[in-house]
């Protein structure tokens, strides 16, 4: 993973915030200054907000557990559905439907409805239907795939929410904070970062921002599941090693002597007693 530079972060323009009169009072903390009626975003803050973000990210990229990226607005959506894609993780660009995390077994029954519409269309008997009930079924699918393409294999509850722009997503923040799911997002001078358990000041409304500030999350979480890969091919050896040696130890012998039976003891006691004693 590598470090995110202040450079970098310049370059892309993270530091450019709102206009003063739209500010919230609440990202006071992370606003370097105010230059010509605009907010500039504390940069090093940045950086240290983001590098924990990305450590908590990469331990549950680690423990094979799902994150999953909200981005509807037209500047991100692209951008995320771009990056996420090469760490396998699921995602929500078109529009948030309301109710996909308190009400998740509805959001699976419409994935089921997918699933069954797929195998209707490679069914041998799909032609046979008439042009207009084809049209229909390949439209609703459309749709469905549109709205649930990329959580189609989401089939619980993730263990944390990305948002880009928590006013656009407060929907979505909310429903993750009801079900106490741990947050990450970008917060901009007009947000309220206490609402986020990992928030991250930077410009939400710029690609190149949005951008600069994912590709190091992104690295975070592909660098956990690697790390889950070794750990995982570790244990995989420690197993076939135990095996191994398992069959290859003899079988221990019963090295513990045998007490003798009671109908044994008995002559043997009488013998004695019978025994002339020594003078």
């Amino acid at each position: 993973m590598t470090e995110l530079k202040f450079e970098e972060l310049l370059e892309a323009g993270c530091h450019f915030g709102h206009l003063k009169r739209k500010w919230n009072p609440k990202m006071a903390p992370y606003i370097f200054k105010e230059l010509n009626g605009i907010h500039v975003i504390d940069l090093q803050k940045t950086i240290a907000k983001a590098d924990e973000a990305a450590a908590a990210l990469k331990q549950i990229a680690r423990s094979g557990k799902k994150v999953l990226f909200v981005a509807t607005k037209k500047q991100a959506k692209d951008v995320v559905a771009e990056m996420v894609k090469t760490v396998d993780m699921p995602f929500v660009t078109e529009r948030w439907p309301g109710g996909m995390l308190t009400n998740f077994a509805t959001i699976r029954k419409a994935v089921k409805k997918m699933n069954n519409l797929d195998q209707l269309m490679h069914d041998k008997d799909f032609n046979n239907i008439s042009k207009r009930e084809r049209l229909q079924v390949q439209r609703e699918r459309a749709k469905l795939d549109k709205n649930l393409g990329s959580i189609a294999d989401l089939t619980r509850l993730p263990s944390a929410l990305f948002v880009i722009d928590i006013n656009k997503e407060h929907i979505a923040v909310a429903e993750a904070r009801r079900l106490n799911i741990p947050t990450f997002a970008l917060v901009d001078t007009n947000t309220n970062p206490d609402l986020i358990d990992f928030p991250i000041p930077a410009n939400d409304d710029a690609s190149k921002s949005i951008a600069a500030i994912l590709k190091h999350m992104v690295e975070a979480i592909q660098e956990g599941l690697n790390e889950r890969m070794l750990d995982k091919d570790a244990r995989n050896e420690e197993e076939a090693a135990e095996v191994e040696n398992a069959e290859e130890r003899p079988a221990e012998k019963r090295t513990r002597p045998r007490r003798p039976r009671k109908s044994e003891e008995a002559p043997k006691a009488e013998a004695e007693a019978e025994a002339p004693k020594a003078e």
